[in-house]
């Protein structure tokens, strides 16, 4: 006989992810000429939020991933931006959003001052 231990977790309503955006490594902008951030949303609920990008304020599109469902039920999201090395340090600030229909955007940011300290 084999067994399996199933754990199911019942959440109802909505849990607003924590927000983070991670900056691009010093070791990539000067090999490469790129600077990649990452946005990380986690512990939110539903699955149905999204995630966008935002550098001074002007909207970007990019790709991010399906959320992922964690062992403790609720789900996390990722998503990647691009820029050239001129467009980061040319930048103030890039943020990225986490947004679902009827709820606040939650935004983080990291601006390169941030990163020079």
């Amino acid at each position: 006989f084999f067994f399996t231990e199933l754990t199911v977790v019942c959440l109802s309503g909505v849990t607003r992810p924590k927000v983070s955006v991670l900056p691009p490594s010093s070791a990539e902008i000067s090999s490469k000429k790129t600077a990649t951030l990452v946005c990380v949303a986690s512990k939110g609920f539903p699955s149905d939020w999204s995630l966008s990008w935002k550098v001074d304020g002007s909207s970007r599109s990019q790709e991010s991933s399906a959320g992922l469902l964690e062992k403790d039920g609720l789900y996390s999201w990722s998503s990647s931006l691009t820029l050239s090395e001129q467009e980061w340090m040319e930048s103030v600030s890039v943020s990225c959003e986490a947004t679902r229909s009827g709820q606040p955007a939650l935004t983080g940011h990291v601006t390169r001052q941030q990163c020079s300290e």
